[in-house]
């Protein structure tokens, strides 16, 4: 039989605490008892609701855009004159400053140098900041555990082509690597046969991303798996007749779990700020689709005349990063089986 997958993160037997804190709990399974230790910890279930609220202020985009800003992300409005508290205003003035945040409707957060809606911008950049996100937490996570797990059930030769694959990509610095094959591919696309993927592609900059934290997670995963393919309770599958599939993903996965669980939001919120950076140095997001990494990029050349267009994006990052990591922390904390955190009634 398999070890609890909840209290396996790390490899490690029940701890007499938390034996003790199941037992006063009538027995709840071990990703109820984690819930609960969550559900303790009010700081990290702040953070996760700032994050959540940026998710949903970000989804609502479109909404904003068509029903209180009345402009697209990438509608221009150069020659346009607004009214700001009463007085006729131009969008960007004659020497190229875009306006500042008005606080209304229209321009709720000012212009940027081509004349577009910051506020839109913001709102539609975070959505594609938060797509790409996903979909490389989402790339990392599944081959990173099905390398991870694969490679060190097996050992031998597959195992160490999977390592020194591993190694390969760990060798690279994040940024340079993403740079590299971001500038590459954005030339001529990503052709896969069964279809292409265009340079400007939103996915291409995921699967980029999703690529170079593979390592990351697989690493961890492999050492792990090492240690629980000698366990007792793998020897006593191969002894009952099961397949090596089937305890792979129905023994070793399940006490990986937690482990996994644990990397979600700390890749999400490094795939977030690499696609930042990656945009802001011209290797991920292109426009004119917006991103938090361009909106910057775009803002720099405005400083300090027109410092909101950094400052705006900056902090809708910062907010979105910290609410992942310290929610993250907080799961990890909840799941980890060392954990002190006690259950009150």
């Amino acid at each position: 039989m398999s070890t609890d997958p909840a209290l396996a993160a790390t490899g490690t037997e029940f701890s007499s605490d938390v034996a003790r804190e199941l037992q006063k709990e009538g027995g709840i399974g071990p990703y109820r008892l984690a819930a609960r230790r969550l559900a303790r910890n009010k700081v990290a279930l702040a953070f996760g609701a700032l994050f959540a609220l940026i998710v949903v202020m970000c989804l609502l985009a479109p909404v904003y855009a068509h029903d209180i800003a009345h402009t697209g992300p990438n509608d221009e409005h150069i020659t346009q004159v607004i009214k700001v508290a009463g007085k006729p205003t131009d969008v960007l003035s004659p020497v190229g400053i875009p306006i500042g945040p008005t606080w209304h409707g229209r321009f709720f957060l000012g212009a940027d140098g081509s004349g577009r809606d910051v506020a839109v911008r913001l709102l539609y950049g975070g959505r594609n900041s938060l797509e790409i996100g996903i979909e490389a937490t989402f790339i990392t996570i599944l081959l990173a555990s099905i390398l991870g797990i694969v490679g060190a059930y097996f050992r031998g030769p597959l195992d160490g082509l999977i390592s020194r694959a591993f190694d390969l990509i760990w060798a690279y610095p994040v940024y340079l690597l993403g740079i590299a094959l971001g500038v590459t591919l954005q030339l001529q696309g990503l052709d896969l046969g069964v279809f292409k993927i265009k340079g400007s592609s939103l996915v291409l900059t995921a699967l980029i991303i999703g690529f170079v934290f593979i390592p990351y997670v697989g690493k961890p995963i492999r050492g792990q798996v090492l240690v629980l393919r000698e366990r007792e309770f793998i020897d006593a599958a191969r002894q009952q007749g099961l397949g090596s599939l089937r305890i792979m993903f129905g023994e070793v996965l399940p006490n990986v779990a937690s482990t996994i669980i644990v990397f979600i939001p700390l890749i999400l919120a490094n795939s977030i700020l690499t696609e930042a950076g990656l945009s802001y140095l011209g290797a991920g997001v292109q426009d004119p689709n917006p991103s938090w990494g361009t909106m910057i990029s775009d803002g720099i050349r405005l400083i300090p005349a027109a410092i909101h267009l950094v400052l705006v994006p900056g902090l809708m990052l910062v907010l979105a990063v910290l609410g992942i990591n310290v929610f993250g922390d907080g799961v990890r904390d909840a799941l980890d089986p060392r954990a002190r955190i006690r259950i009150e009634h």
